[in-house]
């Protein structure tokens, strides 16, 4: 399992806007990451880990990120989670 708690996030405006682009901030898709349950992250290979968790206002949010050579983590894709895909 990787750990994420002390984990340093790297942020550039690629991923900054992107997770814009699907109503995300940074901050909310760190504090995902950052408060992932018992059973998460779960890697979906390629280097790529999942995450989903509670963000603003208790909404579910789903979190893909890597983890850098230099051991920081680099989200590519943050957004909020409909009940229908929650459930696919």
């Amino acid at each position: 399992m990787i750990l994420v708690m002390a984990s340093v996030f790297r942020w550039n405006g690629w991923n900054s806007e992107h997770v814009a682009k699907h109503g995300c901030a940074p901050a909310e898709a760190e504090r995902v990451v950052r408060g992932a349950g018992r059973g998460w992250p779960r890697n979906i290979g390629d280097g790529k880990w999942r995450v989903e968790g509670r963000g603003q206002g208790g909404r579910v949010i789903e979190v893909v990120f890597v983890r850098d050579p230099d051991r920081t983590l680099y989200i590519i894709h943050a957004m909020p989670l409909t009940t229908r895909r929650r459930r696919g």
